[in-house]
């Protein structure tokens, strides 16, 4: 992650570390709003201050570390994990800071400086299930959070304001690698709404909205955009401008209007009201045929336009099509599928020649010699006059069969022999 999460989470630590809460000795009175916990016992207040107040960042992890072995069910228990959680941060002792934070979640199950901890750790270390879960609890515990003794409104609004947007990230960034998309797409969005200028949750939203079941292509698509414009490195932005123009191809059927798409996105965080993109919708097999059909004339189309046509077309334009075939004799070329002395069964298209399916039946007015019966699976150049055919699945029936032979090609001329010049 970037140094954004990163200085959020060491903020939240130093405060973790630096804000150990003064126990009281005696209840407060009934009207006071204060929430500090009380010790009723002055050995186990002395024995909390004495760690709590050591300078030396050592010691003081030292005395309250003892001071949770004398008194494991202390009322100061949270509060003392939760400055060791900060402390072991500051020193770097992350095997440390996840046992503080454990401990911390035993003893305290909705702490959020717990649990961000936590599911930021976990999604460095790539351990998403566990980085989703604690994020999520962390954004339910954020609900129940109680501002601290000492800390003005707008400081605790802010901490909170910083919380929700690791926790966010972390959850949709998780969920994405989970495949959890629709997860994924709810946490960075709220994410993104928050702070529409981090790419780290602009390119993860737009990655969840793009390869999401179902896609969410128009925000898929806004989103790339403006991650494109959000990354400074020059290969990275030409990365994503290329991904995302792929997509956008795929989606509206050209790149036309793609760069204006770019410009818009560049200066506006987020989609605007009525933001569309036209998908392209591909033709239906009978418009093919149709536009094929206003483009070439029956003898200038391909088997496989026939085909098509003759199984898919509009009446009209199947009847155009087979009223110029019918009862020609044409010549061409297939794949054997099947053969005997009297009849083929042959693949003319490139579709039914891969999946080894006749579209052709070709059958011959005397039986082939058997030493002339093409192999199955081999190529052949023949003739037949088509005189009826089934629409699907697609067959042709020809008659008056004929085998082929290609021509074979001119011999190479050999060089003119040149004479040894006389000495």
């Amino acid at each position: 992650m970037k140094t954004s999460l990163v200085a959020i989470v060491l903020a939240l630590v130093a405060v973790a570390a630096g804000q150990t809460a003064s126990p009281q000795t005696q209840a407060p009175p009934a009207e006071s709003k204060s929430q500090a916990p009380v010790i009723k016992d002055p050995a186990e207040y002395n024995a909390y201050m004495g760690a709590a107040g050591q300078h030396d960042a050592a010691a003081r992890i030292s005395g309250l570390e003892a001071f949770l072995v004398q008194y494991p069910n202390s009322v100061m228990k949270a509060e003392a994990l939760e400055a060791l959680m900060g402390l072991y941060q500051q020193a770097g002792n992350q095997a440390k800071v996840i046992d503080a934070a454990n401990r911390l979640l035993a003893a305290d199950p909705d702490n959020a400086r717990a649990l961000v901890l936590l599911a930021y750790n976990e999604r460095g270390a790539q351990k998403w299930a566990d980085a989703k879960q604690h994020a999520e609890r962390g954004l339910q515990a954020l609900a129940k959070m109680t501002k601290p003794e000492g800390t003005s409104d707008a400081d605790f609004q802010k901490q909170k304001t910083q919380f929700a947007a690791v926790l966010n990230n972390v959850a949709g960034f998780s969920a994405l690698q989970l495949k959890d998309y629709a997860a994924a797409q709810k946490y960075l969005r709220v994410a993104v709404e928050a702070d529409p200028n981090n790419v780290e949750n602009v390119y993860p939203l737009a990655l969840a909205s793009l390869t999401g079941t179902p896609t969410d292509d128009l925000n898929g698509l806004f989103f790339i955009a403006r991650a494109a414009s959000l990354i400074s490195d020059p290969k990275g932005k030409a990365d994503v401008t290329k991904f995302g123009r792929s997509k956008y191809k795929a989606y509206h059927g050209s790149d036309q209007g793609w760069n204006e798409l770019l410009a818009m996105a560049a200066t506006t965080p987020l989609p605007p009201a009525g933001f569309t993109i036209t998908k392209y919708v591909p033709p239906t097999p009978a418009e093919q045929c149709t536009e094929i059909v206003q483009k070439k004339a029956p003898k200038e189309m391909t088997f496989a336009e026939w085909e098509l046509c003759l199984s898919a077309g509009k009446p009209e334009d199947a009847d155009k099509v087979w009223s110029t075939i019918k009862g020609v004799p044409l010549q061409m070329e297939g794949q054997v599928i099947k053969s005997s002395p009297t009849e083929l069964q042959i693949a003319g298209s490139s579709d039914d020649i891969d999946a080894k399916r006749a579209d052709i039946v070709l059958s011959f007015p005397a039986a082939i010699p058997a030493k002339m019966i093409p192999k199955e699976g081999s190529t052949l150049d023949f003739e037949g006059t088509p005189v009826s055919y089934a629409p699907s699945p697609f067959v042709v029936t020809m008659e008056k069969g004929a085998l082929l032979t290609k021509k074979a090609p001119p011999p190479a001329r050999k060089p003119p022999t040149r004479r040894r010049p006389s000495t």
